[in-house]
């Protein structure tokens, strides 16, 4: 059922690569970086003097005086944050640099399944219980026209921090700070919600060293916060343009110094990894789906607490709380994921566009993961449903290349004006709520509009690869140039593929495929990872370069995301 790619090496712009290698890069980076559109040394300056300044980015300034002033006041401040490991790290960085400022700060996250997303009336009614003056969004506000109208009735000031893209209408907060407001010509308009509210703390300490509030003259060091900025920015899958390589660079510099918040030290041990050899891939794939797992199956205050408490021994109990809410998390998603499947057993990829799924006992939390596994094996558009409340159902969507999710599901909407209750996202993700009795009518009126917006080529997966890898770089120095790198979203880590023979292949824990490939006379170690069909004897193989520990020792991997007969 798998629905297998076509593979295809990227191109290497050689003008690019001959400055690159001119200019002293590894031959190794010097190809991948000049595959990934890098055609300057200057785009690989990841040194915080190369960020992008903060008056570049509309409403900072502003932000930075409503902030000082309700500083100097002595104001209550109170920040709403978005469930989601962005939305964590943006609130314990507000967290602690504003209580570094000397500021009175509380914050509130709304419960997923109660309250659903954002600053909503309800939100504010919860909020008005701690009578703030100033109420800060991180990582969400610029959709909530309701919910600021509500604030200000209660006479609280409104800063909006986020990321998202806007609507038709902008809410009528005294300040906003979104690089995708209409009006701002900030160059980076991929920046997280993190990294908004980064920039706002930036824009604050010089607004306050200004008005002569530090003895210093200089204030705290805000670079110390960067460990959350990185976190935040990786989990969230923005694009990985220039300014967000800095700003993840810089935050794994630190990790790996042993300079870091108790909380993500903490999520380190829980994950079993060694922040000395931190890597982006760790960002996403560990830390952030730890941090996550409290918003989908429980609180993300919980989250929270563990990146802005200064005690290591709390940071470390809250860690292993979450530990144990991932493994829940992940054993409720492989039973939904059994169910989608045996839903799925005749589909015919030929026959459909898009893919929609709901099952009664599915859990609200985790359908977006279930919806991009699906999506990832089937190479289709996927919204997975689960039971809200009051006859609702709620769907979480993930899409391909060549399809913005936001706008067929406003397509949709534009179509039947009745069925889809609320919905918002961007191009890959979006989520929505529908009634139940209407799941077939959505159905099949979202796999018509998918069928009309998705292009016929791009329905057949390609897997881009970095081409062959020579086999002096198949070593533990060419795995470590490349596992220091900062990759992610829009800026991938290297994929290579290339044909090997198979000298012996072994099943592991009955799920994981063992090998040993050979090319010409040399031999290497490989495994495909939740794959227990055996392979051809002689393949074509995508894989990444890993390192293998194990007693102590270090050897290089093969770690296959695809195969086919050579």
């Amino acid at each position: 059922m798998m629905h297998a790619p076509q593979l295809r090496p990227r191109p290497v712009p050689q003008r690019a690569l001959a400055t690159l290698t001119q200019a002293g890069i590894h031959p190794l980076l010097a190809r991948l970086y000049a595959a990934r559109g890098i055609g300057a040394p200057s785009d690989l300056d990841y040194s915080l003097g190369a960020l992008l300044p903060p008056a570049a980015l509309r409403g900072t300034r502003e932000a930075a005086e409503l902030l000082a002033d309700a500083i100097e006041a002595g104001a209550r401040m109170v920040i709403v944050a978005d469930y989601d490991c962005d939305g964590a790290t943006a609130c314990a960085l507000g967290m602690r640099a504003l209580r570094a400022f000397g500021a009175d700060v509380h914050y509130l996250v709304p419960d997923r399944v109660a309250m659903g997303y954002g600053l909503t009336p309800a939100m504010v009614e919860l909020a008005a219980r701690i009578e703030p003056d100033l109420l800060i969004t991180v990582d969400n506000g610029i959709a909530s026209i309701e919910g600021i109208a509500a604030a200000r009735a209660h006479g609280m000031a409104t800063l909006i921090t986020d990321h998202h893209l806007p609507g038709d209408a902008l809410p009528d907060a005294d300040v906003i700070v979104n690089p995708n407001q209409p009006g701002c010509d900030f160059p980076s308009k991929a920046l997280a919600g993190v990294g908004v509210m980064f920039y706002v703390m930036l824009a604050l300490r010089a607004e306050l060293r200004e008005r002569g509030a530090f003895a210093d003259g200089k204030g705290p060091n805000l670079a110390d916060l960067l460990d959350l900025v990185a976190l935040g920015t990786v989990a969230d899958v923005v694009q990985l343009d220039h300014n967000n390589r800095i700003l993840v660079s810089q935050g794994l510099a630190r990790m790996r110094a042993g300079r870091m918040q108790p909380g993500v030290r903490a999520l380190f041990a829980a994950a079993g990894r060694e922040p000395e050899r931190a890597a982006s891939t760790d960002l996403g794939f560990l830390i952030g789906p730890r941090l996550n797992a409290a918003g989908r199956l429980a609180d993300m205050s919980l989250g929270i607490e563990c990146l802005a408490t200064d005690d290591p021994g709390r940071a470390f109990n809250i860690a292993q709380e979450l530990d144990r809410l991932n493994r829940e998390r992940r054993s409720i998603e492989a039973g939904m994921q059994e169910d989608a499947l045996a839903r799925l057993e005749g589909f015919d990829a030929a026959e459909s566009a898009s893919i929609s799924l709901y099952q009664p006992d599915w859990h609200q939390g985790v359908i977006g993961i279930v919806a991009g596994r699906i999506k990832e094996r089937l190479h289709r558009p996927t919204i997975a449903f689960a039971p809200a409340t009051d006859g609702e159902i709620k769907g979480s969507g993930r899409s391909i290349a060549g399809l913005h999710l936001r706008d067929a599901l406003d397509l949709v909407s534009k179509r039947a004006p009745d069925l889809i209750l609320r919905f918002g996202g961007h191009a890959m993700a979006a989520g929505l709520a529908i009634r139940e009795q209407d799941f077939q009518r959505f159905s099949e009126i979202f796999e018509e509009v998918v069928d009309g917006l998705l292009d016929p080529a791009e329905r057949t997966r390609r897997m881009d690869t970095d081409g062959a890898l020579e086999s002096g770089w198949m070593s533990l120095e060419g795995a470590r140039l490349i596992e220091h790198g900062i990759w992610g979203q829009g800026f991938p880590a290297p994929l290579f593929d290339d044909v090997f023979r198979v000298e012996n292949q072994r099943l592991l824990k009955e799920r994981h495929l063992k090998l040993q490939l050979a090319k010409g006379s040399t031999r290497y170690d490989a495994i495909r990872f939740n794959h227990a069909d055996g392979a051809p004897p002689d393949l074509r193989a995508a894989f990444r370069l890993g390192i293998n520990e194990y007693n102590g020792v270090s050897s290089v991997q093969l770690m296959l995301e695809h195969f086919e007969a050579a």
